[in-house]
């Protein structure tokens, strides 16, 4: 069975002004099973293509056969040729991935830039149906009941009742940076947040961003989120959040939402007076396409409470 693929770079060039166009075929990821690829070759300079030699590899432990392919004759003006790898193609694992194939052409003639690359990213397994799917973190907790809450890795989190002060109570209502968003439903002490590691989730709609509502643990909570949509192609935007306190809120270019007043430790309510926040960031969405899925930054330090795409 071929399974959804994305090819973030299915014909590549070697550089903006280069003439050689790589091209990787779809790759059968039904796996435990050996499965033939087919790299093209294309030139499209008006001279011949000499010495060719094509290489092909897939993601850390794939096995590839044979490791490098040679183009007997060089590949002429306007002319284009092909090579096959057999590719042992593994059981999946559980959960989605994301695995990429590149294929390297090196040459002589030509557009004279001796080097032609291509990715192509598939996509196998499907991702979780929504970001509460996700949650692997109890970021808040009731002030009778502090104990659940490890928001920070040091057991402290949020309290229940300071952020219903400020608007922030289960299920709630929240706009942001142009986004209308639903706080966590969740009950106080149970999960309620993403720690982002890549969990990729599904996601449907189109308009101009994504919206992030979360906040940060340590000092450096940026990472880099993935944009499917379901016509195959992708994108992708850097966004962070600052620490959920000591740290300037606006740091990595957040909003900050919500500040709440002291927060839960493992000994109960506590550092009143202290400011613990709540921030919204984007990524940029391409006009006019529809969402698919989402693969969150590889980054743990960014917790995300809920997201939602803003028109």
């Amino acid at each position: 069975m071929l399974l959804p693929a994305t090819v973030l770079a299915g014909t590549a060039r070697a550089a903006d002004a280069a003439q050689t166009e790589v091209t990787v075929s779809p790759i059968d990821l039904d796996g435990p099973a050996v499965t033939t690829v087919t790299v093209t070759v294309r030139n499209t300079a008006p001279k011949r293509l000499r010495d060719v030699r094509v290489s092909f590899s897939g993601p850390v432990g794939w096995v590839v056969e044979p490791e490098e392919r040679a183009v007997k004759g060089g590949i002429g003006p306007n002319g284009h040729a092909t090579v096959t790898f057999e590719l042992l193609v593994p059981a999946p694992s559980s959960g989605f991935q994301l695995l990429n194939f590149t294929a390297t052409v090196l040459y002589e003639g030509g557009d004279g830039l001796t080097r032609a690359t291509v990715t192509r990213t598939e996509r196998r397994g499907e991702p979780l149906p929504t970001l509460a799917a996700a949650y692997n973190n109890v970021g808040i907790t009731d002030e009778s009941n502090t104990s659940p809450g490890d928001f920070d890795g040091g057991g402290n989190s949020f309290s229940a009742q300071k952020l219903a002060d400020v608007g922030l109570s289960p299920g709630a209502s929240v706009t942001a940076l142009g986004a209308d968003l639903t706080w966590p439903d969740s009950p106080p002490g149970t999960k309620d947040n993403v720690s982002s590691g890549g969990q990729a989730i599904s996601l449907s709609g189109s308009g101009s961003k994504l919206v992030f509502l979360g906040s940060g643990v340590g000092n450096n909570a940026v990472g880099t989120a993935r944009v499917f949509y379901t016509d195959g192609t992708s994108s992708t935007g850097s966004f962070g959040f600052p620490n959920w306190s000591f740290q300037n809120v606006t740091d990595h270019g957040a909003t900050q939402i919500a500040a709440s007043n002291g927060r839960n430790r493992q000994d109960g309510y506590g550092n009143a007076g202290v400011t613990y926040s709540v921030f919204a960031h984007s990524v940029p969405l391409d006009a006019g396409k529809t969402v698919d899925l989402v693969v969150l930054p590889g980054q743990g330090g960014i917790h995300i409470f809920t997201m939602a795409i803003a028109g």
